[in-house]
């Protein structure tokens, strides 16, 4: 009788949890999808011709975007690591009214002028990655709920730019306004969507015996652990920034970067779908490691070899002659690989391994905020000495340089991961030492 009890007790358990992901996964996918939605559109469009201030309009416009992301990931930095969970919903709505007002303000205004309804609109969205994996973070489901809001950011992108050249060339809206018609659509599904994730249970004494609680940082909190992790983390930052860098010129100007012309408009989406699912399955069999160091060492050891492959290719660009396809597929396997391990899974799982007091989204906003000002940056040097640069060869030129500098940087993490874990659990007796904390985690079966 025992047995059959357990038996029922396992499979309403199995049913709860596939349940939990349903909800909290595909509410935190489907939030950020449209969060693409109300910032991304406006990539389909080329702006041909048009200039503002002596540079590439369409460079222009991405800059001040950035520039207002940049900010709202510094402030975020701050806000996310301290807010409350009853106030992420009110934040949330705040944010994508202002996003869709200031796509309304950018069809308005007559260029130039409208380059600043861009800056508000990067503005009112930088925060919202985190405040929506705020809601996922510390739970045994964590892995599997991160991987598919990750996979969001990868779909998103293709889809963002496919609907926006639908939008122009099927039903002939003009490129100033159909990132507002797009957004507009957004808008009320995300709201709704948000207050989905807020209706969220709480962490259970099982996710925070296997994850640890999730708290609060204020600022002091925030530097002790920094420098408690200093190197590990300041590698870890440096290849973040050359990362986002590298993906921000991908996603932005990859109808400059690949001629686009003869291909369908949802070609886009079609590969990011395929990039999509690989990723997710990769991400989502980490929930079967218990073990956090060990999810860390292979999630380091993927995107080594990531690293590894898109620098071959990016630097034998001429040489292999890749399809334009293909190439874009490798690029995007490899990039996304990368970039989305430390935009989801990676710190949870840190946090956790070394039993750190803290939330998610601190490292989240610190490597966003370095990464976009990087991104601030590049452009703005690109524009002043080389406004006439051959796009294909700019993205492959950094593309192998970004993979070497991550290789290194990720192989340097992978040695100080370890050696710091030893330490703290082994010392100088090479005998296990299990904290306190630990010795109550049950041996949970996923």
């Amino acid at each position: 009788m025992d047995n059959v009890q357990q038996v029922k007790t396992n499979s309403q358990k199995k049913l709860s949890d596939f349940l939990f992901i349903l909800w909290a996964g595909g509410a935190a996918l489907l939030s950020y999808s449209l969060v693409y939605a109300l910032r991304k559109p406006y990539t389909a469009a080329g702006f041909d011709g048009l200039e503002a201030f002596g540079m590439d309009y369409k460079v222009v416009v991405t800059i001040a975007q950035i520039l207002g992301y940049v900010l709202s990931k510094f402030i975020g930095i701050k806000l996310i690591s301290e807010l409350k969970r009853e106030n992420r919903m009110k934040f949330i709505l705040i944010s994508i009214v202002l996003a869709e007002a200031s796509l309304i303000l950018f069809g308005l205004l007559p260029a130039p002028y409208n380059i600043g309804a861009m800056f508000l609109n990067g503005l009112s969205l930088g925060c919202m990655w985190g405040i929506i994996f705020s809601f996922i973070e510390g739970r045994r489901m964590t892995d599997i709920l991160a991987s598919l809001l990750g996979v969001s950011m990868v779909i998103s992108s293709g889809t963002a730019k496919s609907a926006g050249l639908f939008v122009m060339d099927t039903l002939n809206i003009s490129e100033f306004w159909m990132a507002a018609l797009i957004g507009g659509i957004a808008l009320p599904i995300l709201a709704l969507l948000g207050y989905s994730l807020n209706r969220l249970p709480q962490p259970t004494a099982e996710d925070i015996a296997m994850k640890s609680k999730r708290e609060t940082l204020n600022g002091k909190q925030r530097w002790d652990i920094f420098k408690n992790f200093m190197p590990f983390l300041t590698l870890l930052f440096i290849a973040n920034v050359v990362l986002t860098i590298l993906r921000d010129i991908k996603e932005d100007f990859l109808v400059k970067i690949i001629d686009v012309s003869q291909y369908s408009s949802w070609m886009f989406a079609q590969v990011d779908s395929v990039v999509t699912i690989i990723i997710l399955v990769i991400f989502g069999l980490m929930v079967f490691i218990r073990s956090n160091l060990k999810a860390l060492s292979i999630l380091l050891g993927l995107i080594i070899i990531s690293m590894v492959v898109m620098a071959v290719v990016s630097f034998g660009y001429e040489q292999l002659q890749l399809n334009a396809i293909v190439w874009l597929f490798i690029q995007s396997l490899c990039l996304y690989l990368a970039f989305l391990t430390f935009q989801t899974i990676f710190f949870d799982r840190f946090i956790a391994c070394f039993k750190i007091r803290g939330n998610v989204g601190f490292f989240i906003a610190m490597n966003d905020f370095l990464g976009y000002t990087g991104t601030v940056i590049v452009l703005a040097v690109k524009e002043f000495f080389s406004p006439d640069i051959n796009w294909t060869a700019f993205y492959n030129l950094m593309a192998g340089y970004v993979g070497v500098i991550c290789f290194v940087a990720f192989v340097c993490s992978f040695i100080y991961l370890h050696q710091r874990y030893r330490r703290e659990n082994y010392g100088k007796t090479g005998v296990f030492r299990k904290k306190e904390e630990e010795k109550e985690v049950p041996d949970f079966v996923y």
